[in-house]
């Protein structure tokens, strides 16, 4: 008998398992092939470990929740801190966790629901029904569009991937001292640009919605005054938290002494056209005709004043290096637009003939290895093949590829954080000055 086919596209199931981590799905239960009984749910899963269940209605909302712990039929409430409520809707995962303290559903003979709040199949009939309760906080109109006739339903077994992540030998050298942290403070603070008509160093940071560029000009930041600080606005609302081109000088201490070099930060860069950062606008930040500050517009790119055009700016203003700062755990749901508009901004640099590297953040939520020791992270084999792939996608070579954690929900400083962010930066700044050690202007 040939395999019953999933109805999931690869996108979803991609997106499915980038929220539930390293995991593969199978499918155990087709309510279309099954039938909507809740007899039928329960003879094909029960006893099966984690499940995900995906229901799918006529407005186009694919929507569902995961529960770890088995169905029984126990007639027991059963506790699941990691219990969720998920919905997908235009290639966007929205994801409502159980609420602290409450039960995560009712394991009894009936259809499967969560927290006696949204039940699937209900009375053996292919509808959702939502009845009251408090253990999950969702929007039904956001969740399933308020359409709660099911045209499907489905229940994945979900198994995590068990795979070496961590080999005996570090596959990059690197040294975890504080020896080690305070030598590379020492060449960062220390360091002064190639060229004396530049005071400071301009690094670009490019990437898209949410990947940790302001976080990153807030790490460094941090290191250099001692304490984690958040001068520039981070977070992740959907859209870009940055809509301002921004400059950002790093201090040091109490003195608050300028070192040589500054972070540029942009508007997130989004694959659909008229939304976030316009390539016409990087062009203009490479050329320095942007002001600190200018606020983007996506639909309308930057224009200089003419005066402005005509004058090419000094070396000083122009961008030094580029930075591509990618979300390690979205590289492989990177969507191919978004791949395009990246390689369209790679090609137009190259032209120009500006070094680039690109920074791979949340290295520790990517890889439990490493979330329990960043140390690990040169030594792991899944970080490892992550740096392939944005190398292979973007086309840049493996060593301009740098894992980095950024600082996000510390209260202090920790010392391998800061040596992972700091041997970054250190490469940016070389790279800066291989673009200044280079005599023909490209502009």
């Amino acid at each position: 008998m040939a395999p019953i086919a999933s109805d999931l596209t690869e996108e979803q199931r991609k997106l499915l398992c980038a929220l539930l981590g390293n995991v593969e799905l199978t499918l155990l239960y087709k309510a279309s092939v099954h039938g909507y009984q809740a007899s039928a749910f329960h003879e094909r899963c029960d006893n099966q470990g984690p499940t995900l269940l995906v229901a799918y209605n006529c407005s186009g909302y694919i929507f569902g929740g995961y529960t770890s712990v088995d169905y029984a039929q126990s007639g027991q409430q059963i506790t699941d801190k990691e219990a969720l409520l998920f919905s997908i809707r235009h290639g966007t995962t929205l994801c409502n966790r159980v609420n602290s303290g409450r039960h995560a559903r009712l394991d009894n003979a009936g259809g499967p629901n969560f927290g006696q709040q949204l039940y699937f199949c209900y009375e053996n009939q292919p509808v959702v029904e939502e009845q009251w309760g408090n253990s999950f906080s969702f929007n039904p109109g956001k969740m399933y569009g308020d359409n709660t006739k099911l045209t499907e339903c489905e229940v994945y077994k979900v198994k995590e991937i068990l795979q070496v992540s961590v080999k005996e030998k570090p596959w990059r050298n690197i040294l975890w001292t504080a020896k080690q942290k305070e030598e590379l403070m020492g060449l960062i603070r220390n360091y002064k640009p190639l060229m004396a008509s530049v005071s400071r160093v301009r690094i670009l940071m490019i990437g898209p919605v949410g990947a940790g560029k302001s976080s990153f000009f807030n790490s460094i930041n941090s290191i250099f005054m001692g304490h984690v600080t958040s001068k520039a606005m981070s977070g992740f609302a959907g859209t870009s938290v940055t809509t301002q081109f921004r400059t950002y000088p790093v201090k040091e201490g109490c003195e608050r002494k300028p070192l040589s070099f500054v972070l540029c930060d942009t508007m997130g860069l989004e694959e659909q056209s008229g939304a976030g950062l316009d390539i016409e606008d990087i062009r203009s930040i490479l050329q320095g005709h942007i002001p600190n500050r200018y606020k983007f517009n996506p639909t309308t790119p930057f224009k200089p004043d003419e005066q402005k055009a005509s004058k090419p700016a000094s070396l000083q203003e122009k961008i030094h290096c580029v930075v591509y700062v990618i979300d390690t755990t979205k590289i492989s749901l990177m969507s191919r637009k978004l791949e395009e508009k990246l390689n369209s901004i790679r090609s137009q640099l190259n032209s120009l003939a500006i070094p680039q590297i690109v920074l791979m953040t949340k290295v520790d939520e990517a890889c439990p290895h490493v979330q329990n020791d960043l140390r690990d992270t040169y030594a792991s084999s899944y970080i490892k093949s992550k740096v392939q792939e944005v190398s292979s996608r973007l086309g840049v070579s493996m060593s301009c590829v740098l894992p980095v954690k950024n600082y996000s929900q510390e209260l202090e400083l920790e010392i391998n954080c800061d040596i992972l962010l700091l041997n970054a930066l250190q490469q940016m700044l070389r790279f800066a000055n291989d673009y200044l050690d280079d005599d023909d202007d490209p502009f």
